[in-house]
C-alpha cells in the first residue's frame, strides 16, 4: 500500500462519526497545593490565571481560554504506580517560535524536560510539582503529515533542541506568557487494556482510529487530526483507577461545535448502556477506568 502526504485521512474525507471540529477543552486536576501549582504553570509553563471558580479551583489559560483547572487537596495522597489515569494533557502553541520561546524559559530554569520530534508535531515534555505529565508542543502543517490510508506516520526521534532555540525570537522576554491560540491539543491517558479502550473510544464515543502501530498504544481522533486521544498500557497493563482522593486527573472536556452534536454522542453512549450524568450545556461520562470526560458545546 503506497504512503502519501495528505491533510486528511480518508475516514474524515468520507465524513466521520464525531464533527471534524471537534476539540478539546480544560484539564481539571487534583494538586497537593493550589497556589504551588498555579505558580508553577504560570511561571514555568506560561499559562496565565485567570480566575477563580465557584468552588474554589483556579483557573488557568492562554488568551483568556480556560486550559487546566487545579484543584487542591492538601491531604491527597500520591498516585500509586500503575494505576490508570492521565499520562499527560498537552499544550499546542500556535507556532515554533512559540514553542522556542517555552524551551528557552524551561532551559533558564533548569526544568528537567525530554523532547521528541513525532513527525506530525514536535514536543516538550516535563512534570507539574505532582507528577502529572505535560506537553507542549507545535504541530507541522496538516499537508505535511504522511498518511497510509487512514493510518499517520508518527514516530519518536530526538528533537534538536540547539536548532529549536534559534527559533526564538531575542524580543519576546522569558516570562511572557504564552499566546493568544494556545489551546489543549490533545489529552494522553494510561488505560488498563487498549481492547477494552478501542471498544469505548471508538465503536461507542466514535473516534477514529489513526495509528495502532505504537506497540502498547492506541491513538485515536476526530476530522483528520493526529490524534485528540492517546491510549496507553505502557505502565497501566490491567491497572486499576487510583483512589478519588490521589493527585491526578478529575475530569477534561471534550467540546463539540452544537447542542445537536452533544446530543448524538449522548444517544450512541446510552444505547452502549453507558451512565452519563447531565450538566449544563452536555454530560458527564466515565470511560472503564473512571476517567471522566465532559462533553459540551462550546461557547
Amino acid at each position: 500500500m503506497s504512503t502519501t502526504t495528505r491533510s486528511a485521512s480518508p475516514s474524515t474525507q468520507a465524513g466521520a462519526t464525531l464533527p471534524a471540529n471537534l476539540g478539546m477543552g480544560a484539564v481539571r486536576l487534583r494538586v497537593h497545593d493550589a497556589a504551588r501549582a498555579a505558580a508553577f504553570y504560570t511561571g514555568t509553563v506560561g499559562l496565565s490565571l485567570l480566575g477563580e471558580n465557584a468552588d474554589g479551583s483556579l483557573r488557568l489559560g492562554a488568551g483568556g481560554q480556560p486550559l487546566v483547572e487545579l484543584v487542591g487537596a492538601p491531604a491527597a495522597g500520591p498516585r500509586p504506580h500503575g494505576s490508570t489515569g492521565l499520562f499527560h494533557l498537552a499544550l499546542l502553541v500556535p507556532d515554533r517560535a512559540a514553542l522556542a520561546v517555552v524551551l528557552r524559559r524551561l532551559v533558564a530554569k533548569g526544568v528537567r524536560l525530554g523532547a521528541s520530534d513525532h513527525l506530525v508535531s514536535e514536543a516538550l515534555y516535563l512534570d507539574d510539582p505532582d507528577g502529572n505529565g505535560i506537553e507542549i508542543y507545535r504541530d507541522r502543517p496538516a499537508a505535511d503529515w504522511r498518511w497510509d490510508g487512514a493510518t499517520v506516520a508518527m514516530a519518536t526521534q530526538p528533537l534538536d533542541l540547539r536548532n529549536l532555540l534559534q527559533e526564538s525570537p531575542e524580543a519576546v522576554p522569558l516570562d511572557a506568557p504564552m499566546p493568544e491560540g494556545t489551546r489543549m491539543g490533545h489529552v494522553h491517558l494510561q488505560v488498563g487494556d487498549l481492547a477494552a479502550a478501542r471498544r469505548f473510544y471508538v465503536d461507542d464515543f466514535g473516534f477514529d482510529v489513526t495509528t495502532d502501530r505504537y506497540p502498547g498504544a492506541l491513538f485515536v481522533s476526530a476530522g483528520g487530526y493526529h490524534h485528540h486521544l492517546g491510549l496507553n498500557i505502557w505502565q497501566s497493563r490491567g491497572g486499576r483507577p487510583a483512589a478519588a482522593d490521589s493527585v491526578g486527573l478529575i475530569a477534561f472536556e471534550v467540546l463539540l461545535p452544537d447542542a445537536a452534536s452533544v446530543e448524538a454522542v449522548r444517544g450512541r453512549l446510552a444505547a452502549a448502556g453507558h451512565v452519563l450524568t447531565p450538566h449544563a450545556h452536555g454530560f458527564t461520562v466515565a470511560d472503564p477506568w473512571g476517567n471522566r470526560l465532559h462533553l459540551r458545546a462550546r461557547d
